[in-house]
């Protein structure tokens, strides 16, 4: 029976996002590791040298993260954002009250790949993300994490993008 390959939910954004980054490990990163190695071996004894070394890890580490962005492209499947501003899709962005606290904040529902919470991007797999998915404008929701504590949230405002 054939593996079934692994499919990564992204927004258009997302998707450019890792072009991008894919560019840039390809034409920057890469060649400028090649001349950090370039360097190295110029020093002499490749057995102790630490500069050398550095430079293979490096190497090893871009090559690792262009193979796994190439996969993510090739498999991704973009997830268009319905025009429903109600209800909670992924893409769409939320601003949501948490109750027991009295304060606000606005995050963009994203797949697992494009997750961020320092740019208010949040997975639609996180306790968050699950929870309020597929719900509406004006809903209250319960969010349960992982180490057994709760709080509520407020749906105040669904936006596109």
């Amino acid at each position: 029976m054939p593996k079934k390959k692994k499919v990564f939910e992204l927004t258009k954004e997302g998707l450019q996002t890792l072009k991008a980054e894919l560019e840039q490990l390809k034409d920057v990163k890469r060649p400028e590791v090649v001349q950090l190695l370039q360097a190295a071996r110029m020093q002499g004894d490749l057995s102790e040298n630490a500069d050398y070394d550095a430079a293979r890890d490096l190497q090893a580490r871009i090559e690792s993260r262009i193979k796994e962005v190439e996969n993510i492209i090739e498999n991704a499947q973009i997830i268009r954002v319905t025009n429903s501003n109600n209800k909670i899709t992924i893409g769409k962005t939320v601003k949501m009250k948490f109750v027991e606290k009295n304060k606000e904040a606005t995050y963009k529902l994203v797949g697992t790949i494009e997750a961020n919470p320092a740019q208010n991007k949040i997975s639609i797999d996180s306790p968050v993300g699950r929870s309020i998915l597929g719900k509406s404008l004006g809903d209250r929701v319960l969010v349960n994490l992982e180490n057994g504590k709760t709080f509520h949230v407020e749906i105040v405002e669904v936006t596109n993008g």
